[in-house]
Formats: structure tokens, C-alpha cells, sequence
């Protein structure tokens, strides 16, 4: 069984207080993630809000949220701006198509650090990636940090966060995408065809791909290690991934 990994302090805008959660919900402001201790009253309806418009609702105690506040009056709740605006499958999968390319889609499982997820998107942008679908649990959300480490290409890249990555990949199955999971019990990468519509799987930091998104894989590839290290950071393993797609795409025009 996983441990429950350690609550990051997310670095991004701010937004204390129950009032001024509860108008940034109701205003349709990009939210990534609130903090709550508590429930009951006004609580209850940033509960039900947050879930409405699909934002995550963490529960933390009352000194996290003194943490994050620096010492102010939080009233219990706080919750932190998104870089940008998450989007959907479709949106992503509109992006291929308006291009007449292949899709071309990077799936983070369980990617909790924001500087891995931020250099992620940075990469997929250059790259030419269409889209990233995250989880909306145990994954790093579009927070300040993404965005900076991203140098920006979080404004640009496209990025759905889905409430179960499986369904997600069952979806782009049937919608004719083939899904590739990084893995060292894979193919060698470079012997791989890439040029189909294609979405890389890029596992955790510390586990990997999870048993069950490993199952709905239809190929497995790795990278040459010839070294005493075996494994490569998330980020860096995902940028030669996505780079040889680009290699194998030019190579067919």
C-alpha cells in the first residue's frame, strides 16, 4: 500500500477567507486546489461548489492553513489560484484535428512534484504535443510553481485533470489512440512506431506507472540504461520519450 505523501505547500495566488473562496467559485475563477479545515455553514457550500465546478477540496488542519495564510485570519478555508484553465479530452483531442495530425498526448500518472510536472509541459510544448491529462488526485495541479518551472508553457499547452485516469485512457482507446506506458520491461524506445496517434504514459517519481494504468497499455517501452543508476528522472525520461515522437513524425513528412 502507498503511503499518503506529504501535503506541498503550493506556490501560487492566494485567496483566504470563506467569502472571498466562495465568490472566486461562483465567478468561475481558474481554482486548483482549496485547503479546508472544518465543515458545516458556509464551509458546506464551498464543499459543494468546489464539486460542482470540479475543483480538488483537500483537508488539512488548522496549522497548515495558518502556514499557507502566514499568520492571517483564514476562517478555515484557502484556496489556491490555477495558472490556467483546465480543459477536457475533446479540447485536447480538437487540437490534432485542427492541425490534420496525429494526436499526440502525454499522460502523468500520480506526477506529484510541480517542478517534474512543470518541465513535463514545458517539453510538450517544444515537442509539438497536443495535450497532458493529469489525475485530480495525488498529481501536482496548474499552482504557481508549474507555471514557472513550465517557463511560461503552461499558458499554452493544453491540460485536462480527470477523476480517473482508466476511464480517461479507455476513452482515447476507442477513440482510436494508442496508449505507450514507460517502463523498463518495455521495447527499446527507438525500435517503437511512434507516428500512429499515440499518448505516452510517464509514471510517478517513486513508483512508477500504477499496476492498473500499466494493465490498459497497449505497448510498454524503455530507455537504454547503461549505467549503475537504473532510472531516470520523470521529467527527463518523458522529454526523450516525446522527442523521439518528434523525430519519428519529421522523419515521415
Amino acid at each position: 500500500m502507498r503511503p499518503e505523501p506529504a501535503e506541498r505547500q503550493d506556490s501560487g495566488d492566494l485567496i483566504f477567507g470563506r467569502n472571498p473562496v466562495i465568490e472566486a467559485l461562483r465567478s468561475g475563477a481558474a481554482l486548483d486546489t482549496i485547503y479546508m479545515c472544518g465543515s458545516g455553514g458556509s464551509l458546506g457550500l464551498i464543499r459543494s461548489l468546489a464539486k460542482e465546478k470540479g475543483v480538488v477540496v483537500k483537508d488539512v488542519q488548522d496549522k497548515k492553513l495558518t502556514q499557507l495564510s502566514g499568520g492571517a485570519s483564514h476562517q478555515g478555508v484557502a484556496a489556491v489560484t490555477a495558472c490556467a484553465e483546465y480543459v477536457t479530452l475533446d479540447d485536447i483531442l480538437a487540437v490534432s484535428a485542427e492541425k490534420g495530425t496525429a494526436p499526440f498526448i502525454i499522460i502523468c500518472d500520480e506526477i506529484e512534484d510541480p517542478h517534474n510536472l512543470g518541465a513535463i509541459i514545458r517539453t510538450a510544448e517544444t515537442s509539438g504535443a497536443d495535450g497532458i491529462i493529469i489525475p485530480k488526485r495525488r498529481s501536482a495541479g496548474l499552482n504557481g510553481t508549474v507555471f514557472k518551472t513550465s517557463a511560461g508553457a503552461a499558458s499554452y499547452v493544453p491540460v485536462a485533470r480527470v477523476p480517473n485516469l482508466a476511464s480517461a485512457i479507455d476513452e482515447l482507446k476507442e477513440r482510436g489512440v494508442w496508449i505507450y506506458g514507460t517502463d523498463a520491461s518495455g521495447a527499446e524506445y527507438t525500435e517503437t512506431d511512434f507516428t500512429g496517434a499515440c499518448a505516452l504514459v510517464i509514471g510517478s517519481e517513486g513508483f512508477g506507472i500504477s499496476a492498473l494504468i500499466q494493465k490498459k497499455c497497449d505497448f510498454m517501452v524503455r530507455l537504454p540504461m547503461q549505467g549503475r543508476i537504473n532510472s531516470l528522472n520523470a521529467s527527463v525520461a518523458a522529454g526523450i520519450f516525446m522527442y523521439e515522437v518528434l523525430r519519428q513524425r519529421r522523419a515521415r513528412k
